[in-house]
C-alpha cells in the first residue's frame, strides 16, 4: 500500500481491542534506520470491542511507519493474513500476533538476520510477557499458560518450522508456495495455519531460521490457563493436523494415544504434574486427529 516499503508488518486482530493497543505502542517504540520503509497493515476480521474505534484514532496520529487499516468480514486469521498480503507493498512481509509486544530492537534485527543469512522465512523469538495486572508468570509453570514460547537460544540458525505469533518471509515465498489455508488458524479449526505454511515452504526449497534479536512478549491471559483450555487447544490441533498430514492410524496414532494414556496415569499417580500435563495435552492431540480423519472419510469437514 505504500510503494517503495522495505518491510510490511501485518497485524490480524480479532476482538483484543487492548493487546492491539500495547502492540501498536511498541510498535511506535521500535529503533530502525531511517532509511528503512515501514509500513503497518492492521487488518480487522469483524471486531465488535472498541477496536475499530481504536484504529480510527490511531489513523489520526503520526507514526514512524505508513499506517493502513484494513476490513475482512470473512472470519479467520488465514483469511485475514491473506488479506493483508494481497495490500503489502514490501519485499520482506512480518506477521505479528495481536496479543504480544515487540521489543524496541525488534525490526532492525530482523532485517539483519535476513541481511546476513540465506533463509526464505525467519522464526523471531517469543517470550512469557504479563498478564493484565503486570504480574509476570511463574517460570515453573510456563506450561499452564497456554502460551507459545519460541527460544532455541542466543545463535542465529536453521529450524524446521514457524510460531504464527512472530514470523516473517521473503515476498518470493508466497509467489512459489501461495496463500494460508483459510480451513486452519484461529477462527477457523483454531490452529496450524503457521505449521502447514512451514511444510510447504520447506517442501519448496525455502530454508526457515531463527533469530533471537527479534524479540516479542506475549501476553499471559488468565481466561487461557489450565487443563480445561489446553485439552481444548491440542484437541483442535489433532483435528487440525488430520487435513494436512497423513499418519497411520494403525501404526503411529493409536499405539502413540494408548501409550500416552498409560504414561499419563503413571505421572498423575506419581504427583508429576508438569509432565502429566503435557502428556495429556498429546492424548487430546491424537484423539483430535483420530477424530478429523473419520470425520473426513464419511464425507464432514472438521473444519466447518
Amino acid at each position: 500500500m505504500s510503494p517503495g516499503s522495505d518491510v510490511s508488518i501485518i497485524v490480524s486482530t480479532l476482538n483484543r481491542v487492548r493487546g492491539l493497543k500495547k502492540l501498536l505502542e511498541s510498535l511506535d517504540a521500535l529503533e530502525h534506520s531511517d532509511s528503512t520503509q515501514v509500513e503497518v497493515l492492521v487488518v480487522n476480521n469483524g471486531s465488535t470491542d472498541g477496536t475499530a474505534e481504536l484504529l480510527a484514532r490511531e489513523q489520526t496520529k503520526a507514526h514512524n511507519f505508513d499506517f493502513w487499516v484494513v476490513e475482512e468480514p470473512q472470519k479467520g486469521r488465514s483469511r485475514a493474513h491473506n488479506r493483508g498480503f494481497s495490500l503489502a507493498s514490501a519485499e520482506i512481509i512480518c506477521f505479528l500476533d495481536d496479543d504480544v509486544v515487540v521489543d524496541k530492537k525488534w525490526l532492525k534485527n530482523m532485517m539483519a538476520a535476513y541481511k546476513h543469512t540465506s533463509f526464505g522465512a525467519i522464526q523471531g523469538r517469543i517470550l512469557p510477557g504479563v498478564d493484565p495486572q503486570g504480574r509476570p508468570g511463574d517460570p515453573k509453570r510456563l506450561r499452564e499458560y497456554n502460551i507459545p514460547v519460541v527460544d532455541y537460544g542466543d545463535e542465529i540458525r536453521e529450524i524446521r518450522g514457524l510460531t504464527g505469533a512472530n514470523m516473517s518471509f521473503k515476498r518470493e515465498v508466497f509467489e512459489k508456495v501461495g496463500l494460508f489455508d483459510v480451513r486452519l488458524g484461529p477462527g477457523a479449526l483454531g490452529f496450524s495455519d503457521d505449521t502447514e505454511f512451514s511444510m510447504r515452504i520447506r517442501r519448496a526449497g525455502f530454508k526457515v531460521g531463527y533469530t533471537p534479536g527479534a524479540l516479542v512478549y506475549h501476553e499471559l491471559n488468565p481466561n487461557r490457563y489450565g487443563r480445561e483450555y489446553n485439552r481444548a487447544v491440542q484437541y483442535r490441533k489433532g483435528l487440525s493436523r488430520s487435513i494436512y498430514r497423513q499418519e497411520s492410524i494403525v501404526f503411529n496414532v493409536l499405539p502413540n494415544l494408548i501409550a500416552n494414556c498409560i504414561r499419563f496415569n503413571f505421572y498423575w499417580v506419581l504427583g508429576r504434574t508438569q509432565k502429566a500435563y503435557k502428556t495429556e495435552g498429546r492424548i487430546m492431540r491424537y484423539w483430535g486427529y483420530l477424530v478429523g480423519k473419520v470425520q473426513i472419510a464419511l464425507g464432514k469437514e472438521p473444519w466447518v
